[in-house]
């Protein structure tokens, strides 16, 4: 039955491709390409579709996540031994068991590069000071052990896209994809993005994806809310009319934009369960459901077709009484879509927010148990499976206190 289930996401990628005039097989040759070279048929070498393991979350443990930034990881220029690294991350590891979280979702990749020994990306400035930079010691290797001596998850969480913001960071290397070939990305007037139309991108995000998997003791992979950057038209013109002469019937813009975020997203479901069938491949989106169209993130389908995502956890970064949009408005906008039965919801709250007195038109000002009641309307919903605070800085932030201590008391 598992096999049965999985068989018409394969059919839709081999659809896409077809539609989108992309050859399925096209890979780098390489020993990584190899994980995908057989993405689109995802068949073993008698030609059967592989049993894949849908039920990835099948517990009944809360998710108590809390998103573990960059810059929660940062190192001072004076403190970047592998003691040092090792003590900050202990000492944010012992704050979320103590709290009462349970899985850590660390950013391993924020700008094209890595928190990781990786034939990819070069190494993060996070670390090294400078990108490229030799890295002596391996940060996610340390998490991973750290995380399952505490009995904490780690999810490994990866901007699949951002290659640089305006000033973050300030020199790219050598060895950055970008610098090595300029054709792979496109500079906006909000930094440089991977082009998602390009077929070497998405080989690139897959074969990024499953040598985390590959190598370290991950208990899932996260995309953040960052795809398509901008509506601007000229972004990947030159592709978009390859495409639309290629075949007989094109698709509008915004939805060949869309297939071609959905590749990726598909590609990458079938690559990690082909490597890990245990392993939790999810997406947290913008909380706002109608945004995500912008981006071109498919959310919809993703929850309600098998064989794109394990879990969603949309940032409903909202306060209760948030004029523009209440927090509880947005939640059951994401209650209100079909999902697959393999899709699990979780719901990403704004510790960062707590105690501000500018955010959502001042409503997080003089209160203190907006994300208490948050997290007990999330309670209350059956369909959804927990949440993830965004992020570690809360915990410890001076400014979120009393929210926080709210909200231990609720985990404890």
């Amino acid at each position: 039955m598992k096999a049965l289930r999985f068989l018409p996401i394969t059919i839709c990628v081999f659809i896409f491709l077809s539609v989108l005039g992309i050859s399925a097989f096209n890979q780098p040759e390489n020993k990584k390409a190899n994980i995908t070279k057989n993405i689109a048929t995802s068949t073993d070498d008698s030609g059967a579709v592989p049993v894949i393991n849908l039920d990835t979350n099948n517990n009944d443990e809360e998710m108590r996540g809390v998103w573990v930034t960059y810059m929660d990881l940062n190192l001072e220029d004076n403190k970047r031994s592998e003691k040092d690294f090792t003590d900050k991350f202990t000492e944010i590891a012992d704050n979320c068991k103590e709290s009462g979280f349970n899985t850590l979702i660390v950013q391993v990749r924020p700008f094209c590069d890595a928190l990781y020994k990786s034939e990819y990306f070069p190494s993060s400035h996070i670390i090294t000071g400078i990108q490229g930079a030799n890295l002596d010691y391996d940060p996610l290797e340390i998490m991973c052990n750290i995380c399952k001596e505490k009995n904490l998850k780690i999810h490994a969480w990866v901007n699949p896209y951002r290659v640089k913001t305006k000033e973050t960071p300030k020199n790219l290397s050598d060895d950055n994809p970008y610098i090595k070939n300029n054709d792979l990305a496109v500079e906006t007037e909000s930094g440089i993005f991977l082009n998602p139309a390009l077929q070497e991108v998405r080989d690139l995000i897959v074969n990024g994806v499953c040598e985390i998997v590959e190598n370290y003791n991950v208990d899932g992979i996260q995309f953040d809310d960052y795809f398509y950057p901008t509506n601007d038209e000229s972004f990947d013109k030159t592709e978009y009319e390859e495409y639309k002469d290629s075949v007989d019937n094109p698709m509008e813009l915004s939805e060949w934009r869309k297939a071609n975020v959905n590749i990726m997203v598909a590609q990458c479901y079938m690559a990690l369960h082909k490597i890990d069938n245990d392993i939790a491949f999810g997406i947290s989106p913008q909380g706002n459901l109608g945004n995500n169209e912008g981006l071109c993130a498919d959310v919809k389908t993703w929850c309600k077709e098998v064989g794109y995502i394990d879990y969603i956890c949309p940032q409903v970064y909202f306060s209760l009484d948030n004029p523009a949009l209440e927090f509880e408005e947005a939640m059951n906008d994401w209650l209100d879509i079909e999902y697959s039965g393999f899709c699990d919801l979780y719901i990403g709250l704004a510790g960062y927010k707590a105690g501000d007195e500018e955010s959502d038109s001042g409503t997080w000002k003089d209160k203190n148990d907006i994300l208490k009641k948050e997290v007990e309307l999330i309670r209350q919903n059956s369909k959804i499976r927990g949440f993830m605070l965004y992020a570690y800085d809360s915990l410890i932030n001076e400014q979120s206190k009393e929210e926080i201590e709210n909200v231990i008391k609720l985990l404890n």
